[in-house]
């Protein structure tokens, strides 16, 4: 449920059992045949189980309900655990893909390849196009609304990660085919070098663009452009609320925002709506002169803006998460 901050956990859980059973073939495949793309995709594999179990160690730790040590809750540790996550792929997967095969292209090592190398990248192949179809179907279920551009800037980074590790997969188990059928029907082991490093190339990428989408949550990006809109939109059409000021906003969780503003309250606006009808002259009348109920009166009216301000706060910050439900924390102060 989203309540328990629970996005991701599907497409990671699939992909995490799928790449433990291709990791053991690959690594099987390896040792049967020296190729070096294999022992890229084994490496690769390797890294993609580590970074799925530290993704659900994100996702568990995130769903600790606020403390007294964290008022907001624990949503930064999904944040913070897959950037920990996109850093391992960039040294584990992309740096020892990428050395592996430059030793290769240096010391022409020999590959023994036989058709069970096939046979275990298509197997692979069917697997890491199964959870990436998962992925992908949990991404834009939970982000219907949003482009491309959006859904990746804004969407579950667990979940982005899953989708892109399993893309890179697919066209990393495709080069590996291609290069080591190259390096069979040429007899030149230099393609599977070539076919290594690619893959390792193509991990870095996607380690960097995964570092970049984590790195904006932790450091308190605003929310979406257009939800900031319509969030000054409904505060200034309420009549109260002469305009906004000094809008600030930062995204706490997928799908969940916190908005700080300053308004200038419109006195004439709320004079009406606290004195509706006779209420105001039969006030006057009561006072008919009296210094001492002026003064009882004068009292009085001070204490019933501050509250009847309050209220009328309450009111629009209700209104706001009523048509917004995103937005789950509101600080509204009166310039």
């Amino acid at each position: 449920m989203h309540s328990k901050n629970s996005h991701g956990s599907l497409p990671v859980l699939a992909a995490l059992a799928g790449n433990i059973l291709i990791m053991i073939l690959k690594w099987t495949g390896f040792l049967a045949t020296g190729s070096g793309a294999l022992f890229s995709e084994a490496v690769h594999s390797v890294a993609d189980v580590f970074n799925q179990m530290l993704l659900m160690v994100g996702i568990k730790k995130s769903q600790r309900v606020a403390d007294e040590d964290f008022h907001y809750g624990y949503s930064n540790e999904r944040f913070f655990w897959a950037l920990i996550s996109a850093c391992s792929i960039f040294f584990l997967g992309a740096g020892i893909t990428v050395y592996h095969g430059v030793i290769g292209l240096m010391h022409k090592e020999v590959a023994h390849i036989s058709s069970i190398a096939f046979v275990i990248l298509a197997i692979s192949f069917v697997v890491e196009a199964g959870t990436f179809l998962l992925a992908l179907r949990e991404l834009r279920a939970h982000n219907k609304k949003r482009d491309w551009q959006e859904t990746l800037e804004y969407g579950d980074p667990t979940t982005i990660a899953v989708l892109l590790e399993d893309s890179v997969a697919v066209f990393g188990v495709s080069v590996a085919f291609v290069s080591i059928l190259l390096s069979k029907l040429t007899g030149n082991y230099l393609w599977d070098s070539v076919g290594s490093i690619v893959i390792g190339v193509l991990l870095g990428v996607m380690a960097i663009v995964l570092i970049n989408i984590n790195r904006g949550f932790l450091m308190r990006k605003s929310i979406p452009e257009e939800t900031e809109e319509r969030v000054i939109e409904i505060l200034e059409n309420d009549p109260a609320i002469e305009k906004v000021l000094d809008f600030k906003s930062v995204v706490i969780d997928i799908g969940k925002y916190h908005v700080k503003c300053e308004v200038e309250i419109n006195g004439s606006a709320l004079m009406r709506s606290m004195y509706r009808g006779q209420a105001l002259k039969n006030e006057f009348k009561e006072i008919d002169g009296d210094y001492g109920e002026f003064l009882r009166f004068c009292v009085d009216y001070a204490d019933r803006v501050p509250r009847m301000i309050g209220t009328r706060i309450d009111e629009v910050e209700k209104k706001i998460k009523d048509e917004i439900p995103e937005v789950r924390h509101i600080d509204i102060e009166v310039n």
